[in-house]
């Protein structure tokens, strides 16, 4: 998979562990005053961008230091694997970054710490320049406050080999739509090709949860809630399609790399993707590419997910006016254009997924996969709780392998999985 897909992928995060001792500050922030001569050294790290992006950000830094006289950037890449841990020994040693790459769940434990700066005191003036849901995607359950600025976006397809469709009698052209249709559509691949082709490669996650309609937390955002009737109904369904072959044999121990590949590989009729993921296609699997079948993310909400990075502002930097400036910059609506026609990446500012680029199709799949997911981009939402950190993922995934492999019902499963998310909640301070 594309190096940038690993940022993109929320899910692949590990959890950021700060020490207890950071913990239980109130979100306070810390000192949110930013104004003040835009000056001085400051340091910004980002998420295994460097390989790809090098000239982007090299000039994009070059601009604001034009722009803001006695301004220096100093640009700090950190690879893929580590990168939660990165953050938290920074955190814990005092050397975060005045300016940092975060995915939503990354920020939340820095905001509570107080290491987070408060961008709607300290810049609240911008909050219309980004779309509604991108900027509330940056807030922190039972922490007052808005922590990073919103930066790019993603979202896309289920993608679907049209080979196989009609390998098992099915028309190619009429993809499932619907949950119901896309279990039926894997229990009759599983069932007329004797088990040989599964149609899914991951267990549910908690945005499946979240897309299938199922409340995730409550209100408050102290407690989870996705064990409820709707969500033992899903995880009932995916037992099924495990049990039938529909389900890919190895979806137990399963990554997003891995599936990726059993789609490449013909092993699995479909996987969700991002137009990045055509090019892929076509450079390592010319005959998918012939064969490969587009349609729209299956959602029973009406709103499909959306991964989305930011910016967060170290509360604790001495130069919080550069910090703010320079992360402003970086997310403004003309560098964020800017950079999304170099990646298949999409723009959190107000108005930018209204230009010709993201709204006209020249014939080729890859701009009607960017256009269709434009438009699904001004209604999505992030599924994935900011709360929700990789130990409770890994806890879900757990519960949700033993009711799969029939060790317990998919009731207890989820109960069992809300229980221990729950406690790691309390724990978080």
């Amino acid at each position: 998979m594309p190096t940038l897909r690993r940022s993109l992928a929320v899910a692949a995060v590990a959890a950021l562990v700060l020490p207890l001792s950071a913990c239980g500050s109130g979100g306070d922030g810390g000192p949110s005053d930013a104004s003040g001569k835009v000056e001085g050294d400051i340091t910004f790290q980002t998420w295994n961008l460097r390989a790809n992006f090098k000239d982007h950000f090299e000039d994009l830094i070059a601009d604001f230091e034009k722009k803001y006289p006695g301004t220096d950037v100093k640009w700090v890449d950190q690879p893929a694997e580590g990168y939660a841990d990165k953050i938290s020994a920074d955190a814990a040693g005092g050397t975060l970054a005045d300016v940092v790459n975060v995915s939503p769940d990354l920020a939340a434990p820095l905001a509570k710490a107080g290491l987070a700066l408060d961008l709607d005191e300290a810049a609240g003036q911008y909050r219309k320049d980004y779309l509604e849901a991108a900027w509330a995607s940056q807030q922190v359950p039972g922490v007052e406050g808005t922590y990073a600025f919103p930066w790019y976006l993603n979202t896309g397809p289920l993608f679907y080999n049209k080979s196989l469709f009609e390998k098992a009698g099915l028309d190619p052209e009429k993809p499932p739509t619907t949950y119901g249709e896309l279990f039926d559509t894997a229990l009759e691949i599983a069932r007329k090709t004797d088990g040989e082709v599964a149609t899914l490669a991951n267990v549910p996650t908690i945005e499946d949860f979240g897309r299938y309609g199922v409340p995730l937390m409550n209100e408050e955002g102290t407690a989870f809630a996705f064990n409820d009737a709707k969500g033992v109904e899903l995880l009932t369904r995916y037992k099924e399609l495990y049990d039938a072959g529909g389900l890919d044999s190895q979806a137990l121990t399963a990554t997003p790399e891995s599936s990726g590949k059993k789609f490449l590989t013909g092993a699995v009729a479909m996987n969700p993707g991002s137009a990045l993921d055509l090019a892929n296609f076509k450079k390592q699997a010319p005959s998918l590419y012939e064969n490969i079948g587009i349609t729209d993310q299956i959602t029973s909400t009406g709103h499909v997910n959306m991964y989305v990075m930011g910016l967060l502002v170290n509360s604790q930097s001495d130069r919080k006016p550069a910090a703010v400036a320079f992360a402003r910059f970086v997310t403004d609506a003309a560098h964020q254009m800017s950079f999304a026609k170099q990646v298949a990446v999409f723009p959190s500012s107000a108005g930018s997924l209204d230009d010709p680029y993201f709204t006209e199709e020249d014939g080729t799949d890859e701009t009607r996969v960017r256009v269709a997911a434009a438009k699904s981009l001004k209604t999505a939402v992030n599924y994935t709780p900011v709360l929700f950190s990789e130990q409770m993922k890994t806890e879900l995934r757990n519960e949700v392998a033993k009711a799969l492999q029939g060790k317990q019902s998919p009731e207890e499963a989820l109960d069992n999985a809300v229980k221990a998310c729950d406690r790691l909640l309390r724990q978080q301070g």
